[in-house]
């Protein structure tokens, strides 16, 4: 037997030098709080069989203290991200039944952590969930990729993540737009990393 190939996992200086990656802008990018409104985007999101997904939650400061996220659900497709806010319960069901239903993968990097915080906040069982550093290291990358390592070694670009965006506040009912944009990039990438994969 040969030993599986193995292959570098591109490096921060040389993800640095890449062009940025294409973003979705807000035109692209539909804010969900409401049932109506999370009725809407099931209709929309149940015509793709893949969806990219992410969560995001308020992030925490102090040892011990514990995290009652996720706060929003993100899933996209190629053309279009949806941005859930769990606060209201109307949208919180319908999210839950979107995560539950296992007819439509939901592709995503480091997804164990959201999956636990799911299944404790919204008492379901995330199905058909799909682990992309799973399928980099199968094909040989001995690190965990992430998102920025996907994209570089797939499109040849930088994908931009704000660091300031990262540590917001994601329980804030108004979500700012620089928050919409790095929240929905992050499952629109993650839909581009899986059809650029080949694995439909």
């Amino acid at each position: 037997m040969t030993p599986r190939e193995q292959h570098p996992t591109p490096s921060k200086d040389e993800i640095a030098l890449l062009e940025p990656f294409d973003r979705l802008g807000l035109d692209r990018i539909v804010l969900v709080n409401t049932a109506r409104q999370a009725r809407e985007a099931c209709a929309e999101l149940t015509d793709s069989a893949v969806w990219g997904f992410d969560t995001e939650s308020k992030p925490t400061f102090f040892k011990d203290q514990l995290s009652d996220g996720p706060h929003i659900v993100q899933l996209a497709t190629m053309e279009r991200a949806w941005v859930f806010q769990l606060h209201e319960p109307g949208c919180r069901e319908q999210a839950a039944a979107l995560l539950a239903d296992g007819r439509h993968t939901k592709a995503g990097f480091g997804l164990g952590d959201d999956t636990k915080r799911i299944v404790s906040k919204l008492a379901v069982e995330p199905a058909a969930v799909l682990e992309l550093n799973t399928v980099f290291r199968e094909r040989g990358y001995r690190k965990d990729m992430g998102v920025k390592g996907a994209v570089a070694v797939l499109f040849n670009r930088r994908f931009l993540k704000s660091k300031k965006a990262a540590t917001s506040n994601w329980a804030n009912p108004h979500l700012s737009e620089s928050q919409l944009i790095y929240a929905a990039n992050d499952a629109y990438a993650a839909a581009r990393v899986f059809d650029a994969l080949g694995l439909r």
